[in-house]
């Protein structure tokens, strides 16, 4: 008789590939495909086995077990062409099916349930020509198999490459229009950064003039004061009312914080004029401490009021680079240190233990590299949040890949930075992170061009 499970036998309906399709994603594993639960006991005459795949001509083959126990796996490609051999039909249909198990003493490929389809497919393909087509015993678990048919498993395969290339121009579509995005935020801030440049310029260069006014009128009036000694009463009324000797003290405060106001926003102008310059197609001389001051105008507001900002700046001399882009990684690096010192803040807030002494800090750190060999400029931020779990460290730049709420990260910005450094300028963007205590974000740029130099060694 036949120790067999036969409940999934019927029907046994085949796997398309668009069924598929709809199912698989990228973690598939071999759990998620249909697997053949059919068991015979040795001890069984052969016919009993032909008979079974017979009536179900999909069946690839049989579990063999003894006593209830896995022994082995037999497939309908290798019974059958024992059965068709001479004398195999009087051989091994009367016989029990152990005689024929021995004959063969075939190993099967045996995977756990768990292991992806990708893995597993290359794993079958590696075997020997004779064996590619046996089917696969996967184990759900201990003492419990079933079977796969290797065909059904190279559709999945296919079909997960077919995930995987979708996902692949995806991503390629996301970039070029996160890239397009940037290029046309760029053009966009230069064009207003033009505009408001005229008229912070006429500010900013008139500025002298109305504090060199403002000081002849003062003088004048010091002078009428000497000259009339006795001023009328409406004079003396006028004097009472603009507060004469106040507005002498505030009006070159007044003067001289404008000409502060207006220092400040042509900087910013500046900035931003610096900042704009994503699409540049040459590397041109830059001087990076500007670069990283004119980003920290940009965040400024959010830096001012709750943040410590220390800067340790080198003597850096002038880098050949595209400022425009290493200013674009400035700003994904130093926001994300701003989102972490913020979000740690906000948790040392609720905390209820109110004697700590933490204190939100933000450091930024530059400093040039002599070698024999080579050069390098290096650019350090670091903060005091919360650190990056040692588990996601090795993801922090893959593409789509974020710690942050939905909506308040793409997973775009390191991904990207680390494309400019490595790719555009042949650097190096390096990651240090301790849970609980903080993160530095490390940026090598070789002067003269040669990627294969690690920098990191010289950190000791």
């Amino acid at each position: 008789m036949l120790a067999t499970s036969v409940e999934n036998l019927e029907p046994f309906a085949p796997v398309t590939p668009d069924h598929l399709l709809g199912q698989l994603n990228l973690d598939s594993t071999l759990a998620d495909l249909t697997l053949f639960d059919f068991h015979i006991e040795v001890t069984c005459p052969g016919s009993e086995l032909a008979k079974a795949l017979s009536e179900n001509p999909l069946l690839p083959g049989a579990i063999l077990t003894e006593s209830g126990k896995f022994v082995g796996m037999i497939s309908r490609r290798r019974f059958l062409e024992h059965l068709s051999r001479p004398y195999g039909l009087e051989l091994f249909s009367r016989r029990p099916l152990k005689a024929l198990h021995n004959f063969t003493k075939l190993e099967p490929l045996t995977f756990p349930s768990y292991l992806p389809i990708g893995m597993a497919a290359r794993q079958s393909l590696g075997r020997s020509p004779e064996f590619l087509y046996e089917p696969i015993v996967v184990e759900m678990e201990p003492d419990l198999y079933r079977l796969l048919d290797v065909h059904q498993l190279l559709i999945a395969q296919s079909q997960i490459y077919e995930l995987t290339t979708q996902r692949l121009q995806e991503q390629t579509r996301s970039h070029t229009i996160q890239t397009e995005k940037m290029a046309s935020l760029g053009r966009m801030v230069a064009g207003i950064a033009h505009e408001i440049k005229n008229p912070v310029n006429c500010i900013s260069g008139n500025m002298g003039f109305l504090a060199n006014y403002c000081q002849d009128l003062l003088e004048l009036v010091s002078v009428y004061e000497e000259e009339v000694e006795t001023p009328s009463k409406r004079i003396a009324e006028t004097i009472e009312n603009i507060d004469l000797d106040f507005l002498r003290k505030d009006l070159p405060k007044l003067v001289q914080s404008l000409v502060v106001s207006s220092d400040r926003l042509t900087k910013i102008v500046g900035g931003l004029q610096n900042f704009s310059h994503l699409d540049e197609t040459a590397r041109k001389p830059a001087d990076l401490h500007e670069c990283l001051d004119s980003t920290l105008l940009i965040l400024n507001n959010q830096i001012k009021y709750d943040i410590e900002l220390v800067k340790n700046y080198g003597d850096l001399p002038l880098v050949d680079c595209y400022s425009g882009q290493l200013s674009q990684v400035f700003m994904n690096l130093l926001g994300n240190a701003i989102d972490a010192l913020l979000e740690r803040k906000e948790k040392e807030s609720r905390n209820l233990n109110k004697n700590s002494n933490w204190m939100p800090q933000l450091a930024i750190a530059t400093e040039l590299i002599n070698r024999e060999d080579q050069s390098a400029v290096i650019i350090r931020i670091a903060d005091n949040g919360m650190g990056i779990p040692t588990q996601i460290q090795q993801r922090i730049f893959e593409t789509f890949f974020t710690t942050k709420p939905v909506g308040k990260g793409t997973g775009l910005g390191l991904a990207i930075s680390n494309e400019i450094v490595r790719d555009k300028h042949k650097g190096q963007l390096n990651l240090n992170s301790e849970e609980g205590m903080g993160t530095e974000f490390e940026i090598i740029l070789p002067l003269d061009r040669k990627p294969e130099i690690d920098f990191r060694l010289d950190k000791e």
